[in-house]
């Protein structure tokens, strides 16, 4: 089970983590939160709706959401790393996406969902889109971006 292989992870590499969240709405730190020893190392969870919460909270930079759009790489980059600075963590994943039924567009259709790791510094990101009901998209993305954290964790410890 992937919430309990990230325990071992944080616990073998003594790592806080936090989470970002916005399309997830909180639902990467309700997983983590079902692992019992979690407490040591869960430092805090953000949920960054609107775009006023990603830049107050989590220090969004309003140029870079003009730029690139709410949902994008870049802006879930600015909410891991802003997660991990507010939290004072060195772990976190973050989420951005539009889970539907509408807000889609062309560029961005619904279950479109942008993903950002810091481990050790460094920072990785990811766009999917996934299928289904506005639920099933949000607990898809939960669940890859717990997945998409363990794998990198894994890859930044190997070096």
């Amino acid at each position: 089970m992937t919430e309990h292989t990230l325990l071992g992870l944080l616990e073998k590499y003594n790592l806080k983590i936090a989470t970002a969240e916005s399309c997830t709405g909180g639902l990467v730190a309700g997983v983590l939160c079902d692992i019992a020893g979690i407490s040591k190392y869960f430092e805090e969870g953000f949920i960054t709706y609107s775009e006023a919460a990603k830049i107050k909270n989590l220090g969004v930079l309003p140029e870079t959401i003009e730029g690139y759009g709410v949902v994008s790489c870049e802006v879930a980059e600015e909410m891991a790393i802003g997660a991990c600075k507010s939290a004072n963590a060195n772990c976190a994943i973050a989420t951005t996406g539009v889970a539907g039924p509408t807000g889609g567009t062309e560029e961005n259709p619904v279950g479109t969902v942008c993903f950002a790791c810091v481990v050790k510094d460094q920072v990785l990101t990811e766009r999917m889109i996934f299928e289904g009901t506005r639920m099933e998209i949000r607990m898809q993305a939960a669940m890859y971006a717990l997945e998409m954290l363990c794998d990198y964790i894994e890859t930044c410890y190997e070096e």
